[in-house]
Order: structure tokens, then C-alpha cells, then sequence
């Protein structure tokens, strides 16, 4: 096909946007790696510590984020997996934020790179 000019000639094909695609990717690699681990939280909290769904999701929820735990614990096992469960979400949730603000980082690098072409 020639290179038709005019208000008959097709656009070019959109380009795939890796930007946007690679962030996609990071944001449902973080919400599963949070999500999974909210679930373990949860699961413990009630399972362990015996509290009900409502109280062990908050409780996973706050210690997840950061903000420490809301119900009181009574028994040595509960008080063992708030300890293991508070390290581990300390980590999850630096990992998470490390994958999802990757790609940003790696667009802004690209953005202030000099090509090795440019030095030429």
C-alpha cells in the first residue's frame, strides 16, 4: 500500500502504550500481594486469637497498614501470630509500594536518559 495522503488515507495504528501496561501489572501485582496477605491476617486473627470476621479483618486491616492492632489479646498463640504477622506486614507493605511505584520510576528515568545515539 502507498503512503496515501488525504482525508482518505487511514490513521496509523495507535502504539501499545508499555507505560501503562507495566503499571497495570504493578498495581494487580501490589492489590494481590495485599490482598493475600490481608487474607492470611484475617484467617489468623480469627482462627488463632478467636475473634470474629468483622474484628479480625480490622484488626489484619490496621496492623497491615501500619497502624497497630484494636483488639485486646489474651492468649500466648494470639500474641505470637500478632508479633510474626506484624513483621510480616511491615515487609508486604514496603514490597507492595517498591511494585507499584516501579514503573513510575522507570518512566522518569527514561525521561531524563541521554541516549547513547545522542552522544554521537
Amino acid at each position: 500500500m502507498s503512503d496515501v495522503v488525504g482525508p482518505l488515507a487511514k490513521p496509523p495504528p495507535r502504539r501499545h502504550r508499555p507505560f501503562y501496561h507495566r503499571f497495570l501489572l504493578a498495581f494487580g501485582l501490589a492489590t494481590g500481594l495485599i490482598g493475600l496477605s490481608l487474607g492470611l491476617g484475617v484467617l489468623g486473627y480469627h482462627f488463632v486469637a478467636g475473634l470474629n470476621w468483622v474484628d479480625a479483618l480490622l484488626n489484619a486491616a490496621m496492623i497491615l497498614t501500619g497502624m497497630g492492632p484494636v483488639n485486646a489479646l489474651s492468649s500466648d498463640a494470639a500474641k505470637l501470630f500478632a508479633s510474626a504477622y506484624a513483621l510480616f506486614s511491615g515487609v508486604v507493605f514496603i514490597s507492595a509500594t517498591g511494585i507499584l511505584l516501579t514503573p513510575i520510576f522507570h518512566r522518569v528515568l527514561h525521561r531524563f536518559h541521554i541516549e547513547e545515539r545522542d552522544l554521537r
